[in-house]
């Protein structure tokens, strides 16, 4: 199976507006809005290579930096790596080595540590990379609890956390975290709704009074008012699967948090069509809202490094698509009997099995796949004009070893998010 192609998009030179398209047809105007100069760069790569009959013996990434990369008004993609969380005396070399390397960011999982305590370190030890959690499971806190920490981050960090908040599965809420269950979304909705009347509280005074079907809040005596920063609000992003929560995630939040079990095609068909409707919905720009992730990257220093990488994300993409609430994913491309195969060996507890399902080809539907010096243009052909900032790393214990160059690449492709709008 070959690379997926760069999706072509033929945009009307008259009066239309990006509104009325979105207005008219949300699928098609987010292809339009969201289509970079990214895309447009490696066709030109590629044009260039088959007028010379041939690939260059350039290495891709210094083809990626060639003069004929175009512009797209200043805007770059992010990329994000992980810091080890497991143990807190590494945060901080981590978080700064990630700082000098050029990463946009650092997030923290909630897995087997708090995503909470980690960035306390990483937010005294750096200077200028973002800081976020990919994500916090919401309904297991009360967002008083997450107002008071993430307040806390971004006062330390000087501005730089980004709350990031997922919902999680009711078997998790109820058995792993001892919490009762809601319908999730208006719940969801809710909770971003109590964050920001508390902060809008301790910041500019207004009086705390929010009633809602989940969630009360209305006693805060001066005792309890942290002294006001003149910093902007916390951004918040949401994790987003299903049509749902991707609408919710536009209307809400800042950003959208995308599963990595995504494929381009799905991005573009399903994902992508959903967070329009919600942006649509809330009014606001598109250059302010962040599309992070959407995929895996498999990439290493060499041949050797990327098989390695390659057969985590196998390992990944079998235990995901044995779940059937991700095959949605897999029927975009028409893998219904693959999911159901998982499934089935999965309940068989034949793990291994399960890994030997997954071929190259579906492999790299799933990830961008190259050494260190591909794999630039690799994430410009399977992100590119459809999403913001990459993930580096997914894992906690397996940070990104992504040299200098090759993230000052990763950060050449153009993108649509300009900043959050986060003020008062």
């Amino acid at each position: 199976m070959r690379e997926a192609s760069t999706p072509i998009v033929a945009v009307s030179s008259g009066p239309t507006t990006g509104t009325d398209w979105l207005m008219k047809l949300p699928a098609i105007c987010t292809r339009v809005l969201r289509m970079s100069a990214a895309s447009q760069g490696v066709r030109v790569i590629r044009e260039a290579e088959r007028r010379r009959g041939g690939a260059s013996t350039v290495s891709p990434l210094a083809r990626f930096h060639a003069k004929g990369m175009p512009k797209a008004g200043g805007l770059r993609m992010r990329i994000v790596t992980t810091v080890p969380q497991e143990d807190l005396h590494q945060v901080a070399n981590a978080a700064r080595k990630a700082e000098v390397d050029g990463f946009t960011g650092l997030v923290t999982l909630e897995n087997r540590n708090d995503p909470f305590l980690a960035h306390a370190v990483a937010s005294i030890a750096t200077d200028r990379i973002e800081l976020g959690t990919a994500v916090a499971i919401a309904f297991a806190r009360s967002p008083m609890v997450v107002a008071n920490a993430s307040w806390d981050l971004h006062i330390a960090s000087r501005g730089r956390f980004v709350l990031g908040l997922g919902p999680q599965i009711r078997a998790h809420n109820e058995r792993r975290f001892s919490v009762p269950w809601s319908a999730p979304v208006p719940r969801l909705r809710e909770y971003v709704h109590a964050l920001r009347a508390i902060w809008r509280c301790w910041e500019t005074g207004e009086k705390l009074n929010f009633e809602g079907e989940y969630y009360r809040f209305t006693l805060m005596t001066p005792n309890f008012v942290p002294p006001s920063r003149h910093l902007p609000m916390v951004p918040i992003t949401l994790a987003a699967v299903g049509p749902y929560s991707l609408r919710l995630a536009g209307e809400v939040a800042d950003g959208a948090r995308l599963h990595p079990f995504c494929t381009r095609k799905y991005l573009e068909e399903a994902v992508l069509p959903r967070l329009a409707e919600g942006i649509m919905k809330s009014g606001r720009a598109q250059e302010n809202f962040e599309i992070t992730g959407g995929g895996f990257i498999a990439t290493g220093k060499d041949a050797e490094a990327v098989s390695k990488a390659v057969e985590w994300v196998r390992m990944r993409v079998a235990f995901y698509g044995s779940t059937p609430a991700y095959w949605p994913v897999l029927a975009a491309h028409g893998l219904e009997d693959l999911g159901r195969e998982l499934n089935a060996l999965s309940r068989q507890g034949k793990w291994d099995a399960m890994t030997t399902r997954i071929t190259d080809d579906v492999v790299r539907l799933f990830a961008a796949v190259g050494t260190h010096d591909e794999i630039a243009v690799r994430i410009a052909d399977r992100f590119g004009g459809l999403v913001d900032t990459v993930y580096a790393s997914v894992s906690s214990t397996m940070p990104s070893d992504m040299p200098l160059e090759t993230v000052a690449a990763v950060k050449r492709i153009p993108v649509a998010f300009k900043a959050y709008a986060t003020g008062w």
